[in-house]
């Protein structure tokens, strides 16, 4: 058998099999436990014996040799499989390893995570260590293998090229070809991105497709090219299509589009009664949509929208399994699979009061168990931006006569610029403000306005952005200096500057772009970001999305990237960068 890389030896197979000989003693026994069986969809009682981070047996007896075994009574609870959440972003100003302890005391103990950021932070050799590293965690981490960087670089074949595309794929812990925001491309003809493709279905790994909107005859052709799941319905009559064409179909609940109530009513109303082909994702939320915890929270909505209890968990344990070619190590309580199991104290109630992760408890009685750090950061040079270059006012010169004007949290669409952006300070009754897209090595810039972003925010600038470079937004080119020198001292991360007076900072000390500490407390500092950008005039939904995304080609009408401001339907750069 095969988790994240590691073949389990004869030996340990051996000692398996002698647990149900008697002749070694259980780790962990949880005793007349009433469980779901995701094969048969009933729930039965039953004996579960763990042996480290293994299930051994499920059934009526009690082990022959306890000497060594906790036991624990779970009469009068009931068990389902930890919760896999199938397509995580795990960089939204969290760290992959952090978002997983977190998720995981709310039973969510697998998840299947983007690797894009080791592209751009990370050699291959070095990513691969870190993804051994990953697997010594309770928490099952599976990850993806991108096919393109979702932006413009200026020089995108050293990130994503046939020799490491391969090597990605071939990993063991990579179990997903995409997600393909390229598709466009693979529509007009990149025989390349086709051929991963192939090579991906070829190992037995699914390619996640990006197809919001996509017509009937769209859908239908990129299954012919191999598209075997999407997560963008943004209706029920959009996911009902998606599987009559036969694709595993994510339904999603994110900090952008928190679509699951209003996808199931639309489902269930159109007569929909079995889902096995269907997952719940939250599609790498921000932080503060975490309080309450992940896939959890997915499964409440379902539950309380109607699914049937056992579909409903299914989405979050079983299917997930199955599409990813997993299910002989997760999705289910059966012998072999890895010991993820959630207590629940209702069957209709998916938040556990208990939790294993790999037979460690993780959660018990409703008290978060203490699980040490797996991640040394500092050994991939995974740390503090070191900017040795300095931001100067004749950086902040703006002439470009289109600028971007905000539709909502991440749709942007060009307008003509008629306010006078020669001025040291924006007037508050225009909605321009100057924007800045900086390289981190301090070699080249973009500069054009942003509309609908703030009324009169002096200055915020971001390390955290789709490529790790700087943006900078702001009335006041004087309050962005200041806010960049901020950022600079703190190492990288988000500041927030009005009138010359630091308002906001949240320091992002992994590589620019992450936080190095605990869940709850970054949940507090983005819950007053956003306080503090609605006051100076957001009006989106999503300001950390917002930020992320003005570099993000897969999304219309139009963006500002590395090689300059982009006409994304027509790929045509309409305003280059300029060298400084």
């Amino acid at each position: 058998m095969l988790e994240n890389g590691y073949y389990w030896r004869n030996r340990e197979l051996r000692e398996h099999v002698a647990v149900i000989d008697g002749k070694v003693a259980p780790t962990l026994v949880l005793k007349n436990s009433t469980y779901l069986n995701t094969f048969t969809k009933q729930w039965l009682q039953a004996n579960i014996w763990i042996l480290n981070d293994r299930i051994v047996y499920v059934g009526d007896k009690m082990p022959e040799n306890q000497s060594t075994t906790e036991i624990i009574d779970c009469k009068n609870y009931y068990l389902v499989p930890g919760y896999i959440e199938p397509h995580a972003h795990p960089f939204q100003l969290y760290n992959p390893e952090e978002l997983a302890l977190h998720a995981a005391k709310f039973g969510t103990t697998t998840l299947i995570n983007d690797n894009l950021m080791w592209q751009f932070l990370l050699n291959k050799k070095k990513a691969f260590s870190l993804l051994e590293e990953f697997n010594q965690m309770p928490v099952s981490m599976y990850w993806w293998a991108r096919f393109d960087s979702q932006t413009a670089l200026q020089d995108e074949e050293a990130y994503f090229n046939s020799e490491d595309v391969l090597d990605w794929l071939s990993h063991p812990a990579v179990i997903q070809g995409g997600e393909l925001t390229s598709w466009p491309s693979l529509l007009a003809g990149d025989d390349r991105l086709l051929y991963w493709m192939q090579e991906s279905k070829l190992k037995g790994k699914p390619i996640e497709g990006h197809l919001p909107g996509a017509s009937e005859g769209t859908l239908t052709k990129m299954k012919l090219l191999g598209v075997t799941a999407d997560h963008e319905s943004m209706t029920g009559a959009e996911a009902i299509k998606r599987l009559q064409l036969g694709y595993q179909v994510g339904l999603r609940h994110s900090s952008i589009r928190p679509d699951l109530p209003k996808l199931f009513d639309e489902l269930l109303a159109e007569g929909i009664s079995t889902f096995e082909n269907v997952t719940m994702t939250t599609d790498g939320a921000t932080p503060a949509f975490y309080e309450h915890g992940v896939m959890n929270v997915c499964l409440e909505i379902a539950i309380n929208k109607g699914v049937p209890l056992e579909e409903a968990y299914g989405m979050a344990t079983y299917n997930v399994a199955k599409h990813y070619g997993i299910a002989e190590q997760l999705g289910s309580i059966a012998p072999g699979r890895m010991a993820h199991i959630n207590i629940l104290q209702e069957k209709n109630n998916p938040h556990p009061v208990s939790v294993l992760a790999k037979g460690k408890w993780i959660k018990k009685d409703n008290v978060a168990q203490t699980v040490p750090s797996q991640i040394h950061w500092n050994n991939y040079n995974i740390g503090s931006l070191q900017l040795d270059w300095d931001l100067q006012m004749s950086d902040l010169q703006f002439s470009v006569p289109i600028g971007l004007d905000m539709v909502n949290d991440v749709i942007i669409k060009p307008y003509a610029i008629e306010t006078d952006v020669t001025l040291d300070v924006l007037p508050d009754q225009y909605g321009d403000a100057f924007l800045l897209l900086i390289d981190r090595n301090g070699e080249w810039r973009v500069n054009t306005t942003l509309r609908g972003f703030t009324e009169r925010l002096g200055a915020i600038v971001s390390s955290y952005t789709a490529t790790g470079d700087i943006v900078c937004i702001g009335k006041s080119k004087q309050d962005m200096l200041i806010a960049w020198q901020r950022l600079k001292e703190i190492g990288g991360g988000i500041v927030l500057v009005h009138q010359g007076e630091i308002i906001f900072e949240l320091p992002l000390q992994l590589g620019g772009t992450m936080y190095d500490g605990k869940m709850e407390q970054l949940i507090e500092k983005e819950k007053q970001l956003k306080t503090l950008l609605q006051e100076f005039g957001y009006r989106f939904g999503d300001p950390v999305y917002s930020i992320l995304f003005l570099s993000s080609t897969h999304l219309p009408y139009i963006r500002i990237t590395q090689k300059g401001i982009i006409d994304v339907k027509k790929r045509e750069v309409l305003f280059p960068a300029i060298m400084r």
